[in-house]
């Protein structure tokens, strides 16, 4: 899943990385790590790219590495170590030789027994979001192509979508899909299947759909519950006033959810129409989060 190319603020990019703004400023300042954009405002953005090399730095510093060093190499080199690190002895490292390879046969037998070793939960949490930060992460710096990302969607997204298909659920249902514009399925389908092994009935209705179809299945099929999920704040915010009556326009009892990184600056106005922004705050009961 190749990541949206637009800028980070100093919050967001701490929680991507799992560096404390502190941190970030000092290797700024010390180390000249990353140089990013001040805004008008005077904040800080960081590019997508920057963001991959952050989370590399920061990977390999939590194994005795020296900002130092890295911060005097060669981007690509720091990003291919760091994956190296992240893959030695799991999984990973297979299933990426078979993505650069271009291997079908092997990549959907070694997501096969994933699936079947972890569970589709586990599958989505162990291998499906470290997966995608790889990726995304290598992409950045042109050591991915985009028909190796492509590929690795392809294969990813179906598995997940079968394992939905698939899944028994509860008597609670829900309702997914991705906002119109929205095409990152991976960590909402992951999402997903940590609700079904939690007991809810999920009903997927994929990417890109437009609200006033989510808001017609809603009445046809009356689920206990819709969500809704949004990796880029611009598209949030050109779908935010339709959004902001989605909810009243759901059948009576009906909740609303919405959940991702795109939300963020849009989470007053979201809850002040009725949503419940995020799976945790939604959902008590299944003790998850988008």
């Amino acid at each position: 899943m190749s990541p949206t190319s637009r800028s980070y603020e100093i919050h967001e990019t701490a929680a991507l990385t799992g560096l404390t703004p502190a941190r970030l400023r000092v290797w700024e300042r010390r180390y000249d790590a990353v140089r990013p954009i001040r805004q008008a405002n005077g904040y800080r953005a960081y590019s997508t790219e920057q963001v991959a090399l952050l989370r590399a730095y920061s990977r390999l510093v939590s194994r005795g590495k020296r900002i130092g060093t890295l911060a005097a190499m060669d981007p690509a080199d720091v990003i291919a170590a760091a994956c190296m690190s992240a893959t030695d002895g799991t999984p990973l490292g297979d299933i990426l030789h078979a993505i650069r390879a271009l291997d079908r046969e092997r990549l959907e037998a070694l997501i096969s027994q994933s699936v079947a070793l972890l569970g589709l939960a586990g599958f989505g949490r162990d291998i499906v979001l470290p997966l995608a930060t790889l990726i995304g992460d290598l992409w950045s710096v042109g050591e991915l192509p985009v028909v190796a990302e492509h590929f690795a969607s392809e294969v990813v997204v179906r598995a997940l979508k079968n394992g939905l298909l698939g899944g028994d659920g509860g008597a609670r249902t829900v309702v997914g899909a991705c906002l119109s514009g929205e095409r990152h399925e991976w960590g909402f389908l992951a999402t997903l299947a940590r609700m079904l092994d939690a007991g809810w009935r999920v009903s997927y209705l994929g990417a890109d759909l437009p609200l006033n179809d989510m808001i017609d299945a809603a009445w046809q099929l009356r689920p206990d519950g819709v969500v809704l999920s949004v990796s880029d704040p611009e598209v949030c915010r050109g779908a935010l006033e339709l959004l902001k009556s989605l909810p009243s326009r759901l059948p009576d009892g009906v909740f609303a959810a919405i959940g991702g990184s795109g939300i963020v600056p849009h989470q007053t106005a979201l809850a002040e129409a009725g949503f419940r922004l995020g799976i945790e705050s939604t959902i008590s009961a299944a003790g998850i989060s988008f």
